[in-house]
């Protein structure tokens, strides 16, 4: 992997490109040799025949971008997360908050956190006094999340403070669920790859090539059900065979593909 800056940087974005190298040489799962390069007046494409290296870590002032080969650049942003605040804050309900029984002051576990949509959507509702701790086993997704959720300012009121609350860990949530104590959470929640995709997401389509694709484990669903107060709350495609694979007897199906399975505690 090759990281390195927009054209004429300034020393912020030298000194981050600098840090970013270090920080992701210690990170589990980085495949290959990772080169922090000067940026110069080369193209990516430049850069890529240059070093014989299809991926690249580009920081700009605005935020940090993965680039490989030809996919979409992958970046952090609120996404739908913006949508469903403003919707909060307009007095609407959202379905994941509904489903999982979300209330102010709750600690939330999202196992499968990804560029953190829901983990967002999650400590907005949980408030000044609750937690979300968010779990991203996947080097990149886990490096753009920690970033984007530290440095991001949005204009919707509230959201910037839940960004920032967030905890962010690079885990695997299965080995994290086995160290935690009953009942340590009021919520566990997980998003999994889809065992169906939904091909025209284009955001799933950027990060699945870097997610972890693994189905969910019974275990895991065990974990959870013991280290949850409240609930285990699992999303997937709506004619998923997941949820009755792994015990989620209560489901929701939106008007969209999506669908969220519950098991109360």
């Amino acid at each position: 992997m090759l990281i390195t800056t927009s054209y004429d940087p300034q020393r912020e974005q030298l000194e981050l490109a600098d840090r970013l190298a270090a920080q992701i040489k210690e990170l589990k799962g980085v495949q290959g040799n990772v080169r922090r390069v000067r940026r110069a007046r080369m193209s990516l494409a430049q850069l890529c025949l240059t070093y014989d290296d299809p991926d690249i870590l580009l920081v700009t002032r605005e935020r940090i971008e993965y680039y490989h080969e030809q996919q979409p650049a992958l970046f952090f942003h609120p996404s739908t997360a913006a949508i469903r605040v403003k919707r909060l804050l307009n007095g609407e309900s959202d379905t994941l908050l509904e489903m999982a029984g979300v209330r102010p002051g709750d600690r939330i576990l999202d196992c499968t956190a990804g560029l953190g949509s829901d983990a967002v959507t999650l400590s907005f509702a949980a408030g000044q006094s609750g937690q979300v701790t968010a779990l991203e086993s996947s080097p990149l997704p886990f490096l753009l999340l920690q970033q984007g959720l530290g440095e991001y300012v949005s204009d919707i009121p509230g959201m910037t403070d839940a960004m920032r609350r967030i905890r962010v860990l690079h885990e695997e949530h299965l080995d994290f669920l086995r160290r935690q104590d009953a009942k340590s959470f009021d919520v566990v929640y997980f998003d999994p790859m889809f065992r169906k995709p939904i091909h025209e997401s284009n955001s799933i389509r950027s990060i699945r090539q870097l997610a972890d694709a693994r189905a969910l484990t019974e275990e895991a669903v065990h974990e959870a059900r013991r280290a949850a107060r409240r609930a285990v709350v699992m999303k997937e495609h709506r004619d998923s065979g997941e949820f009755a694979r792994l015990g989620f007897a209560e489901l929701h199906r939106s008007t969209s593909k999506i669908a969220y399975g519950v098991i109360r505690l």
